[in-house]
């Protein structure tokens, strides 16, 4: 998942629990790739300009149907592009530039796999411990070292290991259904 997919994904699902602050930097966000987006696409930037308004008005009234655990760049992707097409039939225009080309660059591909794979950890490490789940994200998640996770969690070294260690261990145990899968 790339950053921005990340990024523009938390503020969707932040908005759509309310937090206006979210809402609005999503929005600010999403326009400025949307905005590079039909700029390549088209020679007028006003007409661009309408399209992102268009856009992120489609954006806004059909929040609802976006499904938290897909990919929120695909599904805005798919009503920009289709704001495009929309746009290019009432002008009778043939596109010179294909309407996907390095689409890869602005939105992030469907890594709905990848996203199942992060909602089942996340599912098996709900019984956890919060000490151990946040040692086994910041130590094999994201890569920290045992001193940088310590430092962030303002304990020591060797509870960080101890606790990263635990929780695996809990895990290893509800995967194989062992004796340790209810602790």
């Amino acid at each position: 998942m790339t950053a921005s997919e990340q990024r523009l994904r938390a503020l969707m699902l932040d908005a759509l629990g309310g937090d206006r602050a979210a809402y609005g930097a999503l929005l600010a966000d999403l326009g400025a790739l949307l905005r590079r987006y039909f700029e390549r696409r088209l020679a007028d930037t006003a007409e661009a300009e309408d399209l992102v308004q268009d856009t992120l008005m489609a954006v806004h009234t059909r929040r609802a149907t976006y499904d938290r655990a897909r990919p929120f760049t695909a599904w805005a992707y798919a009503i920009a592009r289709y704001k495009l097409i929309d746009h290019l039939r009432r002008r009778k225009v043939r596109p010179t530039v294909p309407l996907d080309d390095n689409v890869h660059e602005l939105f992030a591909p469907d890594d709905h796999e990848a996203a199942m794979a992060a909602a089942d950890l996340e599912r098996l490490m709900a019984g956890l411990p919060e000490g151990q789940r946040q040692a086994i994200r910041d130590t094999r998640l994201e890569g920290l070292s045992a001193a940088e996770a310590a430092a962030r969690a303002g304990i020591n070294e060797g509870a960080v290991k101890v606790r990263a260690h635990r929780g695996l261990k809990a895990l290893a145990a509800k995967v194989k259904g062992g004796p340790d899968a209810d602790r």
